[in-house]
């Protein structure tokens, strides 16, 4: 493997004519033919034996970004023994309803509710029984449409509606559309299909479905991904702890809490780690957060100044008995609303995945496992802590690069809107 990474540029990319291989690094190749197609290549040699290459899909299909991610997650595989072409190609490839139905077993551990397998189960056997006995990489925008749009029927307080599923019922056809592209994610992920996802909602089916007011975002507003890197250079531009707290808690996918009640003995600035004990996760377990560049800068600029308190992020005044107070729960919120944003903090974890989902080719399991949700039983959490944590190390600082990035927001801050 070579030494440097990133070797290549956007504008390289794009503008590369010279016939052969042009290597980016790590055993990333952009390969152009001589009819100036472009395409992506790994190559590799196991301890031994002879040189592989792996085919990644084609330039502009996939992003040098995305090209880059993939190379990182075969990277890993191969330091640990892991031929990335037999992981991929091991199963073969199954219909959408077995698909979908496998997928649901290796997420009904993350439920707590059973009615929670029954919903699925009745999506893709019922919703989805127009598509069910398709071979997974056969399934088309044109097959999502047809599920979205089929006729039906829905009474509800006496009143009967009749049309197609997206406009007459929207809440239950949103819920539909996200479960099948779930499903078409983890069957990428498996090497069964290649490509964008058909069901992905931004950039795709959102031009060709009208958007119902169901889908916009109600308890816990979300700020669009595509906005978030402007956002965050207006957030970086106050100053204060409340703000370095946020942009923390952004960069990092973490929930407030588990931020606020940050003290200093959770971190490991040289291994860039940040252990949260499991007191303060949802999941009643210990989550270890692989820490990006800029997610260490800001903890060494806080330490710099002076450690003297309990907390990383300490709230003001402390309690009669003499006992810290951590930042209050309310303080972030209330440093975005005074911004002019009527999003809230919570919401940027949905941002984040939003943005793993529709621009990167991380696998789902390892964004759920940045987001400190339960993938899979206990033995294959054990089995995966070690690589999982490797490619959320990639991931979260992919995450840090894109939030940290230049570019045009479509965000028009509500002035004036509410203040503390």
């Amino acid at each position: 493997m070579a030494r440097s990474l990133n070797k290549l540029s956007e504008v390289g990319v794009r503008s590369a004519k010279k016939v052969g291989r042009h290597s980016d690094g790590g055993g990333l190749y952009l390969n152009v033919s001589a009819s100036g197609g472009k395409s992506w290549v790994f190559m590799w040699t196991p301890p031994g034996g002879k040189r592989r290459e792996m085919g990644l899909g084609p330039y502009p299909t996939v992003t040098l970004a995305k090209a880059r991610a993939m190379a990182a997650n075969y990277r890993v595989d191969v330091a640990e023994g892991r031929d990335p072409i037999a992981e991929r190609d091991q199963t073969p490839e199954p219909l959408f309803g077995d698909a979908a139905d496998q997928y649901i077993e290796t997420i009904k551990s993350e439920w707590s509710n059973a009615k929670h397998a029954e919903q699925w189960s009745h999506t893709f056997k019922v919703r989805c029984a127009a598509i069910r006995n398709l071979r997974v990489s056969t399934v088309s925008t044109d097959h999502i449409l047809k599920v979205l749009r089929q006729p039906v029927t829905s009474k509800y307080k006496g009143e009967v509606k009749s049309g197609e599923f997206w406009l007459v019922m929207p809440e239950t056809a949103g819920r539909v559309r996200n479960r099948i592209e779930r499903v078409l994610d983890h069957c990428r992920t498996k090497g069964w299909r290649s490509g964008e996802n058909p069901a992905r909602w931004k950039g795709h089916l959102a031009h060709l479905l009208p958007k119902p007011a169901s889908l916009i975002r109600g308890h816990q507003p979300a700020m669009p991904y595509e906005d978030v890197p402007a956002f965050m250079a207006e957030l970086r531009s106050q100053e204060g702890l409340t703000a370095r707290a946020a942009e923390f808690t952004i960069l990092n996918m973490s929930r407030s809490n588990e931020v606020l009640g940050a003290e200093w003995s959770e971190f490991d600035l040289e291994g860039k780690f940040w252990t949260i004990p499991k007191e303060r996760m949802k999941m009643d377990k210990e989550h270890t957060v692989p820490l990006s560049d800029r997610a260490v800068e800001i903890i060494r600029e806080l330490k710099g100044e002076g450690t003297n308190h309990r907390y990383v992020f300490p709230g003001q005044p402390r309690t009669s008995d003499g006992e810290e107070r951590p930042l209050s729960n309310m303080a972030m919120l209330m440093l975005i609303r005074r911004m002019g944003y009527e999003v809230t903090m919570h919401g940027f974890r949905s941002s984040a995945r939003d943005w793993a989902g529709d621009e990167t080719p991380f696998a789902r399991e390892i964004v759920e496992h940045a987001l400190a949700h339960k993938v899979g039983d206990d033995s294959e959490n054990a089995y995966r802590r070690l690589t999982a944590l490797k490619k959320r190390r990639v991931l979260m600082q992919a995450w840090a690069d894109y939030c940290c990035s230049t570019r045009p927001s479509n965000v028009v801050p509500i002035k004036g809107g509410a203040t503390s």
